[in-house]
């Protein structure tokens, strides 16, 4: 489709109709409906021209006052907008010009034209590097004559040659390579707020100016020092930070960004005649038959109904190794098509499919901005304000001691505290952290829980479908009674699977599992009846004489020490001589998870206090924690009990991680500080939870931890670098030791060091078994 170009220019009739077109809106945008019934679109936008923290405050402003737009999330380091808004009162297009107006570009969100947006910017950035980076070698060049220069060694009209060429020269970088940073500061001036791009541009601004004084003007206060040379070197260096920044950007947003980008642009719908056509996935419906090429995206979850392939599903489980899928067998959309051609029926389409699941929580982290930054831009504004009146001060003393340095001392002052490096370092870490995590099948939906992790003294599990998976299995088989000497030959554990294949009972279906694997029954089974509570009874054929027997309860059955086993059990008796004999006794017990007591031992190994809930009876979940090595245990709890729990950790100073699946732990996710929900949890759950482990493994919360420990430190580094350069710096220009072109310099240098330490986060390979945990918090040492 045809959309706006990333600039301020307003949009022609033909865009607003290509933007505004419903099959168009529903590629960027989700569908919901608020607490009064009313239809509402939350449509994602990617934004050019943003080039520091500040630029979200602008954006969102923008958009809150144009009527209709209900909220606005706006993120710089991933350069993309989310914005609910009511559909009667506004349009997309609208809310492209209220971008526009601010001063940058916006068009929707979707992958062409990401693709697109991504090589005009990188273009656009190396023309304006190129302009600069020439320019300021020609002014190097006849600026270094008057730096080696002797007393007398260069004529009056020979110096001011070289000035005049130096003007001349700088004007292309004044003009067009510095575009971005005046256009910046005007917008955030028309705002009636001030952004980082401000100081940077006064800066240029007021260098040209005097610079240009000292040109024409032989006789002023400015006569004898230009500093083109300055200006022009100050812009390269920064144009250059800037492009490596936005490129590093792109790149920490990219894990995050390749989730939402899928879906196949096209597929081939078979048509009922045979034929095949292709269509755009919005035009698919529930019961259309696709055939998905090899490398190819499903682009709706299906059923296989021809042919047998094997399917990535990495970005639904973070598993790496491809999944077989047969006819009958469904495939998820977003996965990707490996092994040959298949024929697909679609059963679920868009918001109902579990990759548009993901594609909503993969855009809360994208635009998510967490405590640490929203402190940040609150005093971004008095800091940058303290920034002009300090440069100020510095003017007026300096005119007082050397009115020739009084401007380049501002100068210095405002270009080397400009925080930009302060602005930059913690959202890129938290991004690469998360596109890192998302990767691995770990999703984000909250960029605070990273720092929330490293404070976290406790944590909470569930036991039943978190600890442990949803079905039971047979720990321990026990003989009992001896077989009526006329039977003693038969297989009873066949027989026991024979019953329980009969019934429908989680217990009895355990039985089956096992018992069929051991010994598999081939003999006949009749009369057949199954007692509700109790179990099921059966007439079987041995040596042509007919037994009766039981599977079921052990009381039923005659166990009687059965009755006495803390596990659930399953008993097998025969009807001999007119009472019922016992024969096995199947002791059952819950299945762990992979991993499960190796990150449950790790976290307790770290100092932190572990404690199981369970809604379970109080012998079950102790033998559960005996064998997970957990020391606080909670049983036989409900919702509310769970939330008493974890309201009284919490009341004891306690900084609470819950780990949950079922809808009854939604309560107690939503109180919990961190909460964490598997992929198989209840939607509901999920929607509560700052974190979804697609996977379902435990040893990805040991992955987790680390690289929550590993953003948070990477996040302190850059702080401490950005506020330490500032700190050294700034007395050096207020003293005159640091000229302009050195602190600019310093200042994109220290921008571009933070954004490459974040960039650190995503070359981590260590494997779950040997990631460290975090170190006790004060509480628990």
């Amino acid at each position: 489709m045809a959309v706006a170009r990333p600039s301020t220019a307003p949009l022609t009739a033909t865009q607003v109709a290509a933007i505004d077109a419903p099959a168009s809106v529903e590629a960027y945008t989700r569908w919901t409906e608020d607490e009064q019934g009313r239809t509402l679109g939350q449509s994602r936008l990617l934004l050019s021209g943003m080039y520091c923290a500040a630029c979200s405050g602008l954006i969102e402003d923008a958009l809150l006052r144009r009527p209709g737009v209900l909220s606005a999330e706006v993120s710089a380091a991933a350069q993309r907008a989310v914005v609910l808004w009511d559909p009667s009162v506004t349009r997309v297009s609208a809310l492209i010009e209220s971008v526009q107006g601010a001063g940058y570009g916006a068009f929707p969100d979707t992958g062409t034209q990401a693709v697109d947006l991504a090589a005009r910017e990188s273009r656009q950035a190396m023309w304006r590097l190129f302009v600069a980076g020439f320019c300021m070698m020609q002014v190097m060049m006849y600026a270094t004559p008057s730096y080696i220069a002797g007393p007398g060694q260069i004529t009056a009209d020979m110096a001011q040659l070289m000035r005049l060429a130096s003007w001349v020269l700088s004007i292309p970088v004044l003009v067009f390579a510095a575009g971005p940073f005046f256009r910046g500061a005007w917008s955030a001036l028309r705002e009636r707020r001030i952004g980082m791009d401000v100081p940077v541009a006064l800066g240029i601004a007021v260098t040209f100016v005097a610079s240009s004084v000292a040109t024409f003007d032989a006789r002023g206060v400015f006569a004898n020092e230009v500093y083109f040379d300055s200006m022009t070197m100050f812009a390269a260096f920064l144009l250059g930070a800037r492009m490596l920044e936005m490129r590093a950007r792109r790149l920490a947003a990219q894990s995050l960004d390749s989730v939402m980008r899928r879906l196949p642009d096209a597929v081939e719908r078979l048509r009922a005649d045979g034929g095949v056509e292709l269509v755009v996935p919005g035009e698919l419906r529930v019961g259309d038959r696709l055939r998905v090429q090899v490398g190819q995206a499903f682009a709706a979850d299906g059923r296989v109904t021809e042919g047998r392939t094997q399917v990535d599903e990495a970005m639904l489980t973070g598993e790496s190794r491809p999944v077989d899928r047969d006819v009958g067998e469904e495939v998820a959309a977003g996965c990707i098509n490996l092994g040959a051609p298949v024929v697909v029926e679609v059963l679920r389409l868009g918001a109902q499919t579990r990759y548009q699941r993901i594609v909503a929580l993969v855009e809360r982290a994208l635009t998510e901005r967490p405590a640490l930054l929203l402190s940040a831009d609150r005093i971004a504004g008095p800091f940058l304000w303290g920034v002009l009146l300090l440069a100020l001060v510095a003017f007026l003393v300096w005119w007082q001691i050397d009115p020739s340095r009084a401007v380049w001392v501002a100068v210095a002052v405002l270009v080397v505290t400009c925080p930009c490096a302060l602005s930059l370092g913690a959202p890129v870490a938290m991004l690469a952290a998360a596109g890192e995590l998302a990767r691995r099948g770990i999703l984000v939906q909250r960029l605070d829980v990273l720092e929330g992790l490293t404070r976290s003294t406790d944590w909470v599990f569930d036991k039943t479908g978190t600890l442990t998976q949803d079905r039971l299995v047979v720990a321990e088989v026990v003989p009992l009674a001896a077989a009526p000497a006329a039977a003693r030959s038969a297989d009873w554990r066949g027989v026991a699977a024979a019953l329980a294949a009969r019934s429908a009972h989680p217990l009895a279906r355990a039985v089956a599992r096992q018992a069929q694997a051991d010994a598999p029954w081939a003999g006949g089974v009749d009369e057949v009846n199954e007692w509700s509570g109790r179990g099921v009874e059966a007439r079987i054929d041995l040596g042509g004489v007919a037994w009766s027997c039981r599977l079921g309860a052990p009381a039923w059955c005659g166990d009687a020490e059965g009755q006495s086993v803390q596990r659930p059990v399953v008993s097998l008796a025969v009807l001999d001589g007119g009472r019922w004999t016992p024969l096995l006794r199947f002791e059952l017990d819950e299945l762990l998870r992979p991993h499960a007591r190796q990150a449950v031992q790790t976290l307790c190994a770290g100092g932190l206090q572990v404690h199981l809930l369970s809604g379970d009876r109080a012998a079950s979940v102790e033998a559960m924690s005996q064998r997970l090595g957990i020391a606080h245990v909670h049983a036989q709890c409900a919702p509310d009990d769970k939330l008493a729990v974890v309201a009284d950790l919490q009341a004891r100073a306690a900084v609470v991680t819950m780990v949950g699946d079922g809808i009854n732990d939604a309560p107690v996710l939503a109180r919990a500080d961190v909460s964490i929900a598997l992929g198989s949890a209840a939607a509901l759950t999920q929607a509560r939870a700052d974190v979804i482990v697609l996977s379902d493994r435990l040893d990805d919360l040991l992955m987790l931890q680390r690289m929550a420990r590993r953003t948070v430190r990477i996040v302190r580094q850059n702080l401490v670098w950005a506020l330490g350069y500032n700190v050294v710096s700034l007395p050096l220009a207020l003293v005159g030791w640091l000229p302009p072109w050195l602190a600019g310099i310093g200042m994109a240098a220290s921008s571009l060091l933070v954004v490459l330490n974040a960039l650190r986060l995503m070359r981590g390979n260590e494997r779950p078994a040997d990631l460290e945990v975090l170190p006790a918090s004060p509480r628990t040492a």
